[in-house]
Parts: structure tokens; sequence; C-alpha cells
């Protein structure tokens, strides 16, 4: 797998190393604040521990920064799968307005291009000046560096019996069979996947749905937004209540209305808060929103939503199983947000419907006229 992502001119030791540095450089911002880094955070597992991201100036986005790593086997990359590339991934962000905020790449470069430092590794890199493309190139590669395995979980799965405890054993069941976690966090819907833990694919899991008027929301990103015009859908994505429309924004299809693409799994524990729009705290609430089906009042519906009936020992199970897919480097900080996040279940489980959870589905209202 890795060897069909990677290729060895991708992986030359000067362009990673010059596209690590880059990743961390400020001045790529308008006001010379904001990175990468600062929503991808290498102690956070590449995430920013915000609901959502904070670009120059202050300004708030619209969308919960996902972790890079792994990045490099997504089929697609962003919440709605706006652009397939690392290299688009590591641009867009240069020049929207809630995140860094330059007027152009070449505006970005032009802050660099005098430093002697970024002369020479550009020159040792690509064997050329500090320029747009090479510059963006080496973030990807970079990126494509970020791989994240090795947890309890892939000791587990190796023949380890005792690599992982009995209740995660329990929730690795419960994942592939009762809780239907398989049906997206797997690449088919009949095999257990114990490598991405995703199926590079979309969904509306009823998420946000209640917060906007989805329907005219799309009615006026038809109107405004010219399909395929990725400056705007970016911007729409980031910096508007069009944020929510998801997958929509990029196809114009009605059934993609408030899909979003199904995240890896791995290190979740420490990559809170979670969904999209970073709108739950723990994975107990999460475990909750699947739970009870959330769907209700959502014409767009995921078919595969339905209440689960998880009893609480179940759902504490799942949990267990997630948290054993923190990779070494975070078990420290893993430790601890588990600790954490069971403290705060313990007192506030806002997306708990019992009675929901174990009713049945309820029936979705059809689809407006557009």
């Amino acid at each position: 797998m890795t060897q069909y992502v990677l290729s060895p001119t991708s992986l030359r030791p000067a362009r990673v190393a010059l596209g690590q540095k880059l990743f961390f450089e400020r001045r790529l911002s308008a006001d010379g604040a904001v990175a990468c880094a600062t929503c991808h955070d290498p102690a956070r597992a590449f995430t920013d521990g915000r609901p959502v991201s904070i670009g120059i100036h202050g300004r708030v986005g619209q969308r919960n920064a996902p972790s890079v790593l792994n990045a490099l086997y997504n089929k697609t990359q962003f919440w709605d799968g706006r652009v397939d590339t690392l290299e688009l991934q590591a641009a867009l962000p240069i020049t929207n307005p809630f995140e860094m905020g330059s007027a152009s790449i070449g505006d970005a470069v032009s802050r660099i291009a005098s430093d002697k430092d970024y002369q020479t590794q550009f020159i040792q890199a690509f064997g050329r000046d500090v320029n747009e493309k090479d510059m963006i190139s080496a973030i990807a590669a970079y990126e494509r560096t970020l791989a994240s395995f090795d947890s309890p979980f892939d000791h587990f799965i190796a023949g380890d019996a005792n690599a992982v405890s009995d209740s995660a054993q329990r929730g690795w069941k419960l994942f592939n069979a009762k809780a239907r976690c398989h049906l997206c966090h797997a690449l088919t819907d009949n095999q257990p996947d114990a490598t991405l833990l995703m199926d590079n694919d979309f969904h509306n899991i009823g998420i946000g749905i209640l917060r906007h008027r989805v329907g005219p929301l799309a009615q006026q990103a038809e109107r405004e937004l010219a399909q395929g015009y990725l400056p705007a859908i970016d911007t729409a994505a980031i910096t508007s209540e069009k944020s929510v429309l998801g997958r929509f924004l990029v196809t114009r299809k009605q059934s993609d209305i408030a899909s979003f693409k199904t995240p890896g799994l791995r290190n979740v524990l420490v990559t809170g808060p979670y969904f999209h729009d970073g709108s739950m705290e723990t994975l107990w609430d999460v475990m909750d929103h699947y739970n009870k089906g959330d769907g209700i009042t959502n014409p767009w519906l995921d078919k595969d939503m339905q209440p689960l009936a998880l009893t609480e020992a179940e759902i504490d199970d799942v949990v267990a199983f997630l948290a054993a897919l923190t990779s070494p480097q975070y078990k420290q900080i893993g430790n601890q947000e588990y600790a954490r996040q069971l403290a705060v279940s313990k007192v506030s489980r806002p997306q708990r419907d019992t009675a929901r959870a174990f009713g049945p589905k309820p029936k979705q209202p059809p689809p407006p006229p557009f």
C-alpha cells in the first residue's frame, strides 16, 4: 500500500526537509501568524484541538481541522473532497481568507524568497530558485511521510492477544457488527478493515442539519457558485454557512447534500472535537449520536443510519477499541485524554437519547423540490 502511494521522487530527503520547514513557516500567511502547523500541530496528532480552526486576524472558520496523519492514503482531501492531491490540499489554505489569507501563492513565496536558507534549500531540493510550484511540492512531500500505525490494535491484529484489553476486543467485534461502524469505516461492507478504517466515500450522518436551513442554502449555492470553480468552493466551505452543504458544494448532486468524507480513525482519541464542525466533545458523544440514529427531519440522511440499541457497556467497549488505535508517540496524551473524556461522560452526555436508541427507525421526510 505504501509503495503504491509513495514514489522515490516525492521522498527525496532534501525535499522532505524543506517541506517540513515550510509546514511550520508563519511567513506564508498574510499576517505572519499562521502556519500549516497552527491547525495541524504534531503534538496533537496534526490537529488543533479546536471545534473549528482559527486563521489570520482571529478569523473563525466553519470546519474542524482533520489530521494530516495518513492523509497520503486519502483518495480525496478536505472534508468535502474538493481536491484529490496533497499538493492542492497544501496550496488552498495559503490563499483562503479565513486561513492563511495570502493574496496568492506568489504573494506567500515573495515573503521567503530573499531568505538565504530557503534559497539554499530550494537549490538542494529542486535545483532551482525559490518558486511557487516547488514550495507546494515540498510541503506535500513532507506530508507524504506522515504515516501513523503501530498502535496496540495493530499488535493485536498481528497476533498479540494481550496487546489490547478485553473491552477493546469486544469493541472491535461490535464495530463490525451491531454498532455498524464498518459500513463506513471499512473499504467494503462485508469485510473488516484493520488498516485505514475508512471507505473514501461521503455520508450524511445528520450533523448540523437542525441548525441550518439546508435546502435553501443548497439552492443559494447553485445560484451563486460556479460548479467546479475551486477558489469559490474553498471559500464557501471555510467562510460561510454554506459549509454545511459538504460534498454538494463540489458535485451539485442533491444526494450529496450535507455529506462529508469518512475520516480515518487512527489516533481518533487525541484528535477531538469530532465531526466536520467539531460539534462533539467526546467519543461517548459520538457513540450516542450514532446510537440514536440521529437524523430526524433530515431528507438526505444516509441509508445506513439507524438506531443501534447499544447498551452503556457496549458503548464503553467501542470507545475502548477506538482508544486502542492510538500510536505510541501519542500514548501519554492519549491516556490523559481518555481519562478526561471519561470524566466528562460521567456528568455530561448531551447526545444520549435511550428511547430513540432502542426505538424504531423514524420515517424520513422526502427531499424538498429544487
